[in-house]
């Protein structure tokens, strides 16, 4: 008898039908993370001085780009259960029934709004930065969907708060045991807490240049290297260990050089621009003048040669 434990929820939780419609639970948490993170976004943007409106415009393409990206990502990194023995390509592309590695979807997303951007004159440092934390948040609620699928949880515990797998759930080889680390609800917590924190740094320390967006892959990926040791599901392995540690470190390493190296370019360029500014448009090439574009290329390091310069006295 399990003296305490989370339940999961039924079966019949993952997907429910409105006539010939069928609505899978994991894609209604992932257009929930969606919504908060545009809302988010949204608030943040316009405090950089930006027009609302464009964060649905540059969406239009951050979204599809990051949804491509994550499943591919997980397409390719866990190719098993479709190329596999006994695996279907079909069900590739059954992105309803789980599966979306946030490394495509972030890498193809940023794509996306750097595109969405560009097109519409707007800052693409400033928009990362103003979208980096509600990403965190949506990364939260879509892990939600895991929960109501019974996948992508931990290895065997007997904690109090470990989460009961229905036995048909169980991976080969874990047949005998009834509770796992909750894997969902540690990096649930996890991103909602780091979020919070990226937003009082960036209040604090007033972070800008694209200097929000690599601390909230540092504080992301600190808790995914250590979480994605515990899960126990499918994936590929290289010297013995998840291809995904493997990921994370190389992804880390480059977030906290990025971060460093933008902030001294920032110190270093001495161009202030006033908060309320960051998001302004920029219509045309007359609009930046000579030294702007140099304080451009020093506190971007020639990552967004489109932005206007970004920097202030910050730590």
């Amino acid at each position: 008898m399990i003296a305490a434990s989370i339940p999961s929820p039924p079966v019949e939780w993952s997907s429910f039908s409105i006539g010939p419609l069928t609505i899978h639970t994991y894609a209604l948490c992932i257009v929930a993370g969606i919504f908060v993170a545009l809302w988010l976004t949204t608030r943040r943007w316009v405090e950089r001085g930006g027009d609302p409106d464009l964060v649905g415009e540059i969406a239009l393409w951050a979204i599809p780009f990051g949804i491509v990206g994550g499943r591919l990502y997980h397409v390719i990194s866990t190719p098993g259960p479709y190329f596999g023995e006994n695996g279907n390509p079909v069900d590739a592309f059954k992105i309803w029934e789980g599966g979306l590695g946030i490394w495509g979807a972030v890498a193809l997303g940023a794509l996306g709004a750097y595109i969405g951007a560009r097109r519409h004159g707007a800052s693409f440092s400033a928009f990362a930065d103003a979208a980096a934390p509600g990403v965190l948040i949506a990364q939260a609620i879509g892990r939600l969907g895991n929960y109501f699928n019974q996948e992508l949880f931990g290895g065997p515990t007997d904690l109090p708060w470990g989460l009961e797998i229905d036995p048909a759930f169980r991976p080969d080889g874990y047949e005998q045991f009834a509770t796992f680390h909750p894997t969902f609800l540690y990096e649930l917590l996890w991103n909602l807490a780091g979020a919070f924190l990226i937003i009082w740094l960036d209040r604090k320390r007033d972070l800008r240049g694209g200097r929000v967006f690599w601390l909230y892959v540092i504080v992301y990926v600190s808790g995914r290297l250590w979480i994605e040791m515990v899960r126990i599901d499918t994936a590929v392995h290289i010297l013995g260990v998840r291809v995904n540690v493997w990921v994370s470190i190389a992804v880390l390493t480059l977030a906290i050089v990025a971060f460093v190296v933008l902030g001294r370019r920032q110190r270093a360029s001495g161009v202030h621009i006033p908060r309320g500014e960051l998001a302004a448009k920029v219509t045309t090439a007359s609009a930046v003048d000579s030294e702007s574009e140099k304080a451009d290329t020093a506190s971007e390091g020639g990552v967004s040669p489109d932005d206007r310069p970004e920097d202030q006295n910050n730590s």
